[in-house]
Formats: C-alpha cells, sequence, structure tokens
C-alpha cells in the first residue's frame, strides 16, 4: 500500500495495558472506508502485551505508527501523538472502542461542507460489552452550529472516540490539559477539550451510531473519584471564563454528572460513593426524584448504611454492608446494530425525559429538539 505523506486525517490512538482490546480498535479503524488515513498509536507504559499487539500491524500496515513513552497519562499520549501527527483532521479513539466502516468517511464530509468555521464533527455511540456486544443506544442529539452552553449543561458529544477534529483548530485552542493528571483528575479531558472548540468554532453532527463505547469495571470512566475531581476543574474553569451563563445551568450540569457517577461507583460496587454522589445530585437538582430508580436507590443505600452503623455500635465489622455489591439486575438485552438504528425513536419517554428535554430545547434557544 502506498503511503499517503500528507493523510487527510491523522487517527491518535493512546494505549495503557489495552491487550485485551487494541487489536479489534485498530481493526476497526484500518477497514474505515476513509483510507487516506495515518495511525499514531502511542503506549503509554503498557506492562502487558501491548507493545508486541501493536508492532504487528505496524509491521504489515505502513499508515500504523508505533510510539512508546513513559506513563505519562491519556492526555499526554494523545498530545504528543497530535504532535507528531500531519492530517488535516485528529480523530482519537481509546484502546478498547471501535468504529463503524463509514465513521470518518462521514465526518470528514461534515467538516468539508461546513467550511472553517466548523472545527468538530460528532455521532452518535452505542455502548458494548467486553465481547464487542451493544446492550445500549445513546441519546441521539442533533445540536450543530454554536453549542458552548449547551455543552457545560452535558458533554453531548458522549465520549473520546467521538469528535473529528480539525487540525487547525486544535491549534488555536490548546490540546488535551496534561495537567489534570498530576491532581489525580483524569477523565473529562476530552469534554475540556470540546468545551474549548465550542468557544470559538461551529459543530456538525453526523446523525448515525458510528461508535461503540466499550464499558466495563476496569476502563478509566469507572474510576468516579477521578472523574468528580476532573469534572470540578473543567466546570471552574468555564465559571471563570463564562459568568454571564445562568447559574441553573451549572447546577443541572453537575446534578446531571453526579447521576452518572451515581451508576459508575454503583456498578464497582463502592455503596458509600454511590449515596454520596446521588445525593449530590438531588441537591443540586430536585427533579431527579422524578426517576424511579432514585428513590430506590436512596432507600437501598440508607437501609445499607444504617445496618452497617449499627454494627460499628456494637463492635461488629461493618465493611462487607459498606462495600458490598448490589444485586445484580437483569442481563441487559443485546442488540444487533441494526436493531438500535430501528429502534431508537421507539424507546419510551418518562417524565424526567420530558422535564429534560423541555430544558434542552430552552438552553438551545428551541434549535434542538431531540436528547
Amino acid at each position: 500500500m502506498a503511503l499517503n505523506p500528507d493523510p487527510i486525517v491523522s487517527v491518535i490512538i493512546p494505549a495503557f495495558n489495552a491487550e485485551a482490546f487494541i487489536e479489534e480498535t485498530l481493526k476497526s479503524v484500518l477497514h474505515q472506508t476513509c483510507s487516506d488515513i495515518e495511525i499514531l498509536v502511542v503506549d503509554d507504559g503498557s506492562r502487558d502485551c501491548t507493545a508486541a499487539i501493536i508492532r504487528g500491524f505496524a509491521d504489515r500496515d505502513p499508515r500504523v505508527k508505533f510510539f512508546q513513552q513513559q506513563n505519562r497519562g491519556v492526555a499526554a499520549a494523545r498530545n504528543f501523538a497530535i504532535q507528531n501527527s500531519t492530517g488535516k483532521y485528529i480523530a482519537p479513539i481509546d484502546a478498547d472502542d471501535i468504529w463503524h466502516p463509514t465513521k470518518l468517511e462521514k465526518q470528514v464530509a461534515a467538516l468539508e461542507r461546513a467550511g472553517e468555521s466548523a472545527a468538530v464533527a460528532y455521532s452518535w455511540s452505542t455502548s458494548i460489552d467486553e465481547k464487542g456486544n451493544v446492550f445500549d443506544a445513546g441519546p441521539t442529539w442533533d445540536l450543530e452550529g454554536e453549542v458552548y452552553q449547551a455543552l457545560v449543561l452535558r458533554n453531548f458529544i458522549g465520549n473520546a472516540s467521538v469528535p473529528l477534529f480539525r487540525r487547525s483548530a486544535l491549534q488555536k485552542v490548546g490540546f488535551y490539559n496534561e495537567a489534570f493528571r498530576s491532581r489525580d483528575a483524569q477523565g473529562c479531558e476530552d469534554w475540556d477539550i470540546c468545551l474549548r472548540c465550542a468557544e470559538k468554532f461551529e459543530y456538525r453532527v453526523v446523525r448515525e451510531y458510528l461508535v461503540g463505547y466499550r464499558c466495563y469495571s476496569q476502563s478509566m470512566s469507572y474510576n468516579h473519584v477521578s472523574m468528580g475531581r476532573s469534572y470540578e476543574l473543567v466546570m471552574q474553569e468555564v465559571k471563570k471564563r463564562h459568568p454571564e451563563i445562568p447559574a441553573y445551568v451549572y447546577r443541572w450540569s453537575k446534578s446531571i454528572f453526579y447521576l452518572y457517577l451515581t451508576h459508575k461507583s454503583n456498578v464497582c460496587g463502592d455503596l458509600r460513593n454511590s449515596l454520596r454522589w446521588l445525593l449530590g445530585a438531588l441537591r443540586e437538582d430536585k427533579a431527579v426524584l422524578l426517576l424511579p430508580w432514585v428513590i430506590r436507590c436512596l432507600a437501598t443505600r440508607l437501609a445499607r448504611l444504617g445496618i452497617a452503623t449499627s454494627l460499628d455500635l456494637f463492635g461488629k465489622d461493618s465493611s462487607a454492608w459498606q462495600q458490598a455489591r448490589p444485586v445484580p439486575l437483569e442481563a441487559p438485552e443485546l442488540l444487533s446494530y441494526e436493531e438500535v438504528v430501528a429502534n431508537r425513536e421507539k424507546l419510551p419517554k418518562r417524565l424526567w425525559d420530558k422535564v429534560q428535554l423541555q430544558r434542552w430545547v430552552m438552553i438551545t434557544n428551541h434549535r434542538s429538539y431531540s436528547c
């Protein structure tokens, strides 16, 4: 295969102990219908077989470029890849996620049509398990143009493997923030860079599910304590730069994010922090009581902690009650890609969903009616 010295897209992949999924990720990138790409994989100090797997791909396909560095964190790995890349567009993907074959082609076309005023093209995501089975379909956001305040409310981009960035825009707003790691606050670097792009540029959307977002307990997104710190640092900076944004936007944003952390800490079996995040969400926005699972979660967490307190009073070991995993829910229904596309408009709308939609319409100034 002839190698284009000036590819249109530079794909950047940070990899840390990624041997379980990096092969599947690389295959999904190499099978893109947009083949005019370079793929820069940065091994961030892995201690498993990640490096050997990547080298095997690099030996077979000249588009794959392999780099290694001491462990410096995901932001530093992404920045190193960007700085060593040459493409007009930058496409990050985490080492455990996958792309639909047409992902890059459709996002490039969206930005080419938009011109220099647009910096980011995004699409929709499905959630996949360790085996690659689809078990959930993400929201169908459709907002385009100016998106800053809406992006403060919630990270509708979804995850780090979704956006396609225009290189010239990243050069103006700066790359990923590497300072979060030194403050034990990794997790929201992708939200942060998308917010900085939204300050100066427009967004475009490809209305299709093109990303498979891997969900499992060992992924960074399940380090809920670090993610909570990361969120606070991002929003502190946003508030300094944009005091004109109404206070209720920040309250709603924090509540939505704390609900997310409630779920993540629950999956990890950390019931004490699960209750902490849930109470924080309720403090910021009483509307969370419209979610039936919130009432059940509050009741079970308080009951468990009450039992733990009683055991402490009698000198018994309560740690098992505090850290016990909840009763497993029913296994999620597995979906095919075709079923996700066909059923996305058939999902039931709860009262909570209707409230969120009303808020979304208001904050987007009636430019978007889908979430």
